[in-house]
């Protein structure tokens, strides 16, 4: 087995993964690059169990847990997943779209996102930006969860447009009030008891009461939008393609 052909592969499951061990590294050459590549783009291997840390260390998942458990956890993951590329993204997708216990209070939550990207991280990139804007740790922590018909506020709309779309230069500050606009009443449910010890999980809730369905105009867009227009009128800017191309290579 060639030296090159080893050193081959290594990169490939570095870049793809997080490395291999020689024999690994020996096993894949043997089956081939391309149908390792293959392999690592569509895994028929099984799913992490995330039921497995509660089984072993049950502890961990009491109301109220130390915050340190949720690196604790997505570290196991790291370490014993059997879909390299999966993990890989999801992890690239963390650094993008980036959230923490240091303000959502409750490593879970950050968890359950950290599930969708493995779901949703590898495919279409409409449906993942819908996933992230009714995520609860990403609606706590942008505050949607304060941007009401009566009293909008933009951030979750600002970081949209600047940090996970298209970047700036290319929207005004009348985007992304109206795009703001248009998530308004996209909350999460329950609001409390959030105390030190009574957390509860939170769960994506759209207040049709507490949406403004006035006319908005968006990108040259006009009509009565809701957030669903937004990220489909996101996501067909060439302004979006080029963001997402530029952060993978740059990771």
């Amino acid at each position: 087995m060639a030296n090159e052909d080893i050193a081959l592969m290594a990169h490939l499951m570095r870049r793809a993964g997080f490395g291999a061990t020689r024999a690994e590294l020996e096993a894949r050459v043997a089956k081939g690059y391309e149908a390792t590549v293959e392999e690592l783009l569509y895994p028929e291997t099984p799913a992490l169990d995330r039921n497995e840390m509660m089984r072993y260390h049950p502890w961990t998942w009491r109301p109220g847990t130390l915050p340190g458990m949720g690196a604790a956890e997505w570290l196991h993951d790291l370490i014993n997943t059997q879909r390299p590329l999966e993990e890989k993204m999801a992890l690239f997708w963390h650094q993008v779209f980036a959230t923490g216990v240091s303000k959502v209070d409750h490593y879970d939550d950050v968890m359950d996102m950290i599930v969708k990207f493995r779901e949703k991280g590898m495919g279409d990139y409409r449906e993942l930006l819908l996933e992230m804007a009714k995520d609860p740790a990403m609606i706590y922590w942008l505050d949607n969860c304060e941007n009401h018909a009566a009293a909008v506020n933009e951030n979750w709309g600002r970081e949209l447009l600047e940090l996970f779309s298209m970047g700036v230069g290319n929207y005004t500050e009348v985007d992304v009030r109206e795009c703001s606009r248009a998530f308004t009443g996209w909350t999460i449910i329950p609001k409390l008891p959030r105390g030190p010890i009574g957390r509860h999980d939170w769960f994506f809730e759209y207040r049709e009461d507490d949406h403004d369905d006035s006319e908005k105009t968006f990108l040259g867009v006009t009509g009565n939008l809701n957030g669903e227009d937004i990220i489909r009128i996101i996501c067909d800017q060439p302004a979006t393609a080029n963001f997402v191309c530029r952060h993978l290579y740059n990771f």
